[in-house]
């Protein structure tokens, strides 16, 4: 593979975590170079499971001449990232040092660094923070640079995640127009919880499957137990018997928290997959046939992680919710295989310039 058209494209993740878009674009037969983060619970899944280096780093303090360097030579470069998305919150809004900032620095490196093909996925808030006009520099930044770009928010069932969750999806290229393929699902036709979890061996609240440490259950009080039992899938808390009720759900203000204390429906995509999806109070988190919430593992298939994807190594303990924050926060690998598929089909298209 002499010509630089010719060469497989290579990748770096910015702000990978444990390498979920990283790992849609290996499925899909693009040479992961490396993924940066500065959480260093995620280098053991990003290596372990897409063959690539991890670099704990702080990308604030990453240069240009860094990230280029980790790139393959003479191959297309893909840059691809998704600064984390706490930052868009009120509470972030009045932060001395706001970390929405990393949006503004991923422009930054993408405009000096001049990676072939770019891909930034975030919350659809994004789109509206500060009245719009954070995002809307980001994209005039690398418009002014050259870039084309597509961008949309996306309904993730209709790329095959079984899960109600929308993404805002950036693409772009130095090289012609580019955009996100096309949906291959539709309304009726979904994923479903019982398409991606289904077949899991049953267990019950506070047990631990013998041959997956990750289909591990939280356990239960007696109190939450009870309640559990008498969710409905799809259902709310307004189901339960009085007794059953939260003191801070009565009030008027409590009455409106309804996507908490409940259990997922089989037939349908669950419910967006938090960093807490593990807990049956801080969510529809239930699961829909056992009295339990979720597993760890359950948690990952919705986020459409392989069932064998390892977050931690085997001679290392089980911490919960450090696992729950790796899957929650992470990009849905069904999401970064369309990704990659989008990004194949336009550098085919434009090979010859990139000679």
């Amino acid at each position: 593979m002499n010509d630089r058209h010719d060469s497989v494209a290579s990748v770096v993740d910015l702000f990978c975590g444990a390498g979920g878009l990283a790992h849609g674009f290996k499925l899909e037969g693009f040479r992961v170079a490396a993924g940066v983060d500065i959480e260093p619970a995620c280098r053991y899944p990003f290596e372990r499971n897409n063959g690539a280096k991890f670099h704990e780093i702080d990308v604030t303090k990453l240069t240009a001449a860094a990230l280029n360097s980790l790139f393959v030579v003479d191959a297309p470069r893909v840059l691809v990232g998704c600064a984390p998305c706490q930052p868009f919150s009120t509470y972030n809004q009045k932060r001395r040092d706001p970390q929405w900032s990393l949006v503004d620095k991923f422009a930054e490196l993408i405009v000096e660094v001049r990676p072939d093909v770019i891909s930034m996925e975030n919350v659809p808030r994004l789109a509206e923070y500060h009245d719009g006009r954070l995002f809307e520099r980001f994209a005039q930044k690398l418009e002014a640079s050259g870039y084309k770009l597509w961008k949309s928010v996306v309904y993730l069932p209709d790329y095959g995640l079984p899960q109600r969750r929308s993404r805002l999806v950036v693409l772009g290229s130095l090289h012609g127009a580019i955009e996100l393929e096309q949906p291959c699902f539709a309304p009726g036709k979904y994923r479903t919880v019982r398409d991606a979890i289904g077949a899991m061996p049953a267990i019950a609240a506070g047990e631990r499957w013998p041959s997956d440490r990750l289909h591990s259950a939280s356990k239960l009080s007696p109190l939450n137990l009870q309640r559990v039992q008498a969710s409905k899938p799809g259902g709310t808390w307004k189901d339960w018997d009085s007794s059953l009720v939260a003191p801070c759900h009565r009030s008027v203000k409590g009455k409106g928290y309804r996507a908490v204390y409940g259990r997922m429906s089989a037939s349908e995509p669950s419910p967006t997959i938090t960093t807490q999806f593990y807990n049956f109070g801080s969510g529809r988190f239930g699961h829909p046939e056992q009295d339990r919430a979720l597993s760890l593992r359950e948690g990952a298939m919705l986020q459409s992680f392989p069932r064998d994807y390892e977050f931690v190594e085997s001679e290392r303990g089980i911490n919960v919710r450090e696992i729950g924050k790796l899957i929650g926060n992470a990009v849905p690998v069904e999401l970064g295989r369309a990704i990659a598929r989008s990004v194949r089909s336009h550098l085919e298209k434009v090979g010859a310039t990139l000679l």
